[in-house]
């Protein structure tokens, strides 16, 4: 919950803004200052104070502990000018709360954390647990010291500069090993727990084993993922309750899954008592990985717990991101994020200069030229596999007549996919015309490539006796000069001459130029592969300079009153 305290009237409409938009998020504290702040600072993740700083950091003074456990706190001006991260920046969260809060106001945000002034990813901000000389290892990166980075196995971080060798070193590890004068030690939830346990197995059983298990393996608690049981123990008070004390979510399985699941040790007792010969190891094993300790019992007498340990290897990541028509703003935050996030970005070199500002620091960019969508799926799928956070960029919507299709062709289930969705072509083009897909509407490439022109003219002509609005893709190139006056002939056979026709080139980009013509006045040598052309239907207007395709046909003829 998100704590939101004012002091004046002006201070207050801020506010009220702010927990208008996050109804379900925030928590208005009123009466006197100093006491809303000390109330809000023991019972929220994070407050938002609209204070002067000055004043916010004289009430916060004496309550401030320890930065790991503290809220976060943003202060706005009482103008809503700035959104200031004020404490808390990486470990409360204050950093992405003032950008958060300087967007839903109109502000600016203000963020004065060193590494995300010069666009490094904090190490207390990659996601997992931290150990060691966090400050003194992101010092070094900041000043562009040497840091390597040892990882024993492998994960999809986000990207940092690290070097091949250094004085100052980032280990990733599940092991339960202590760090260095100069080392960060960084837990991946690697670590999947199998539970079995009788009726009653107290909470202390099952967690000492749990924890007996893991010293005497050298694994550390803090990569602990998950615990994992058959689904008949799903609410034994002993598994729930040390799932709850380790912070890690309990994950439950039919019985016939886990019989299914070869284990070295089965057993006549569980499969007599829950449908299964192993729980503990079977529920650790369920989705694959290497069993670091195979089934053990609880020292109790009689014991009343078994467990298994397994390491589950760090799934790669794919990002496939639609970057928009071009314009820095219709670029959408989520697919900003995801640019931040990948340690590999791979895309056409022309998209990639476009971003090429927001990629940060330790990012390997693995661009090419035009005629290599095949080859950089299959790049960006092969580096996903080898455990790394990769992005996949494309222009408009990345799953339109982009990237998406080929890395998906390409990939399987052992990596995780994610599709950021983007502004097409056709939708920034019919911005600049008006509202030409006002109705039902398709879009066509011309570009018979990869696609018989057969086949893309059945579709024209389909679309054309179908009376619906198209929009060409690639229409025209050097190479291919015919398609589209043979495309714009098949639609003229169900249309009137006069039905309106936009032309748009580079939409939202600097040198965007738009026209509005006819199906017979358009000149097919005035389009390139830069330019949309949108064709109306026999429904589409011009009006006031505008091309119009009307939600309906009906409200057309209908009296005015009834529109």
């Amino acid at each position: 919950m998100i704590g939101l305290i004012s002091a004046t009237a002006a201070g207050a409409a801020a506010r009220d803004r702010l927990a208008a938009a996050w109804p379900d998020r925030t928590r208005v504290y009123e009466g006197p200052a100093g006491e809303a702040v000390r109330a809000a600072f023991a019972e929220c993740d994070r407050l938002v104070c609209f204070l002067a700083t000055g004043a916010t950091v004289r009430l916060l003074a004496p309550l401030l502990g320890d930065k790991a456990a503290d809220p976060g706190v943003v202060c706005v001006d009482e103008g809503g000018r700035f959104a200031v991260s004020l404490v808390g920046g990486h470990g409360g969260g204050a950093n992405e709360l003032a950008y958060e809060v300087a967007e839903s106001l109109g502000a600016e945000p203000v963020v004065t954390t060193a590494t995300d002034v010069v666009g490094l990813a904090g190490l207390d901000t990659l996601g997992l647990p931290v150990e060691g000389a966090v400050a003194a290892v992101s010092r070094a990166l900041l000043d562009g010291e040497p840091v390597v980075l040892e990882a024993e196995l492998a994960w999809p971080l986000p990207p940092v500069p690290f070097a091949e060798q250094g004085a100052y070193t980032v280990r990733l590890t599940d092991r339960a090993v202590q760090p260095g004068a100069q080392e960060v030690l960084l837990r991946p939830p690697s670590l999947v727990v199998g539970i079995g346990a009788s009726k009653g197995a107290p909470v202390e059983e099952v967690l000492g084993l749990i924890e007996e298990a893991l010293r005497e393996a050298g694994l550390s608690v803090r990569s602990v993922a998950e615990l994992a049981t058959v689904d008949a123990k799903s609410e034994e008070p002993g598994i729930v309750a040390a799932a709850e004390r380790l912070g890690v979510p309990l994950v439950t399985y039919p019985a016939g899954e886990l019989a299914a699941v070869a284990v070295p040790n089965p057993s006549d007792a569980p499969l007599a008592a829950v449908g299964t010969p192993s729980v503990a190891e079977a529920a650790a094993l369920r989705n694959g990985g290497e069993l670091l300790v195979p089934k053990r019992k609880s020292g109790a007498k009689p014991a009343m717990a078994t467990c298994a340990v397994v390491r589950r290897p760090g799934r790669g990541r794919l990002a496939v991101v639609g970057l928009g028509p071009g314009a820095r703003d219709l670029l959408t935050p989520r697919a900003a994020a995801e640019l931040r996030r990948a340690s590999v970005l791979v895309g056409l070199d022309q998209y990639v200069d476009q971003i090429r500002d927001l990629i940060r620091p330790g990012t390997r960019v693995l661009e090419s030229g035009l005629g290599a969508e095949e080859e950089r799926a299959r790049t960006a799928v092969a580096e996903a596999r080898k455990g790394h956070a990769v992005a996949l960029i494309g222009s408009g919507d990345a799953g339109v007549y982009a990237m998406a299709s080929p890395a998906l062709a390409e990939a399987s289930d052992d990596i995780d996919v994610v599709g950021v969705p983007g502004v097409t072509a056709a939708l920034a083009a019919g911005a600049v015309l008006g509202a030409p897909l006002g109705h039902d509407h398709v879009s066509i490439s011309l570009s018979d490539l990869h696609t018989p022109w057969e086949v893309i003219e059945r579709r024209v002509r389909a679309a054309a006796e179908a009376d619906i609005v198209v929009t060409f893709y690639n229409p025209r190139s050097r190479g291919r000069d015919w398609q589209l006056p043979k495309a714009l002939a098949v639609l003229a056979e169900h249309r009137e001459p006069g039905t309106p026709v936009g032309v748009v080139r580079n939409a939202s980009r600097p040198d965007e130029s738009a026209r509005l013509t006819t199906l017979t006045e358009l000149d097919p040598a005035t389009v390139d592969m830069m330019t949309v052309v949108t064709v109306g239907n026999t429904a589409t207007r011009n009006i006031a300079g505008r091309m119009v395709t009307p939600r309906g046909y009906r409200w057309q003829h209908a009296p005015e009153g009834a529109r």
